[in-house]
């Protein structure tokens, strides 16, 4: 027996690969926030290229993770000046990249034309607009937005549009960008912010509110006429981080019908990432300081710490089991029809263990299932509950 043991624990290793790969593949896998289109506008780059070594993320690595949808994130810094136009042209990039690539990707603008690319084994793709100031307080440059394929608008990034405040205003305003307070003197939407969400409604386009500060939040319940999505925030109670959820924000969601698509970003999942990381830049401040006074924006020259010392950025890491801790924590809480994924890769500067790129998704079915999920919640975690917001907000335009 001593001989044959060696032989069935191995056979039984191999079994479940196949079983969580097979559940992974049979699943419609959505991640609705990626930030490649941001480095593609920025650094040169195209998703139908290679970019190993420097990027998360590209064309074929989503076809080995297994993914079948991806929502880009269309972003800019909330100062950037003619934000409207950069948005463009993010939008630009990736229609180039599908012009080229009919087989492999397509744009689609619904549930229906979303299906319908799944089941032709093409990349589905949609946008979603990370910040509010991209539409430059005008109504019918939402609508623009929405007509080239942006499903979801993020009302605010962290620096506040004159009418929605932020988590970062509200909770640590800025004296020279943001003083916390909306274009009224007050936190939370202003009317013409209740104007964008109703016009969000009527077209169909979900409000996202990852963040957004905590009364902009709360206006926006108050308002919203359909289903809301938190497209890659985690949950507060584990992290006390002010882009975190907090429980009655997670049942406020589940109440109106939401998801909320837990974040990758180690300093969301893991309450001793924050430290480790500010004392991983003192050590090489000079350097860090040295890129940007060179002209680098602060989030490359931090992503060029990162790939510079590695070893550092690896002993960092979080484990995998901490994402898996907060979709448990919010399908514990509020039931599993509620949280979804919404990496951020691409617009993180190191990830959890495991999580090297987009090619691992599966590892996320495969802890899913060790935790003792089944298959159909395992597909609405996938991408199910995501699907699901998306109708319901088609429906009535």
């Amino acid at each position: 027996m001593k001989f044959l043991l060696p032989g069935i624990l191995l056979f039984t290793i191999q079994l479940h690969a196949q079983s969580f790969q097979r559940v992974h593949d049979k699943a419609i896998v959505i991640d609705t926030h990626n930030d490649i289109l941001m480095k593609s506008v920025d650094l040169g780059y195209s998703i139908d290229q290679d970019l190993r070594g420097k990027t998360l993320s590209d064309l074929t690595r989503w076809k080995k993770g297994g993914l079948d949808v991806q929502v880009f994130s269309v972003y800019c810094d909330g100062d950037a000046k003619n934000p409207y136009a950069y948005a463009n042209r993010e939008m630009d990039s990736l229609d180039a990249v599908v012009a080229r690539n009919p087989d492999k990707i397509i744009k689609v603008a619904n549930y229906a034309a979303l299906i319908k690319a799944v089941k032709q084994h093409k990349m589905a793709a949609m946008f979603g607009v990370e910040g509010g100031h991209m539409i430059e307080n005008d109504l019918n440059k939402l609508e623009a937005l929405y007509h080239r394929g942006a499903r979801y608008l993020t009302l605010t990034h962290n620096i506040s549009p004159d009418w929605a405040t932020s988590a970062a205003d509200e909770t640590n305003p800025n004296p020279v960008i943001g003083n916390g307070f909306n274009k009224d003197g007050k936190k939370g939407l202003t009317s013409f912010g209740i104007q964008v969400v109703k016009k969000m409604n009527e077209l169909g386009m979900i409000v996202d509110v990852s963040h957004v500060g905590e009364q902009t939040f709360w206006d926006i319940i108050k308002t919203t006429t359909k289903p809301i999505m938190a497209s890659h925030s985690s949950v507060y109670s584990l992290v006390h981080h002010r882009r975190n959820l907090k429980d009655e924000q997670i049942k406020a969601i589940a109440k109106n019908g939401g998801v909320i698509q837990i974040n990758f970003n180690p300093g969301f999942i893991d309450s001793s990432y924050d430290k480790k990381e500010a004392a991983f830049i003192a050590r090489h401040k000079d350097e860090y300081e040295g890129l940007q006074k060179n002209g680098m924006p602060e989030f490359y020259a931090l992503d060029s710490i990162y790939h510079e010392y590695k070893e550092e950025a690896n002993s960092m890491r979080p484990p995998l089991s901490l994402v898996i801790d907060h979709i448990d924590y919010v399908a514990k809480l509020v039931g599993v029809d509620y949280v979804g994924i919404g990496s951020d890769f691409d617009g993180i500067n190191n990830t959890p263990q495991e999580l090297n790129d987009v090619t691992d998704y599966p590892l996320i079915t495969k802890a899913l299932l060790e935790r003792g999920y089944s298959k159909k919640d395992i597909d609405k975690i996938l991408g199910g509950n995501f699907l699901r917001v998306l109708k319901a907000n088609e429906k009535n335009k």
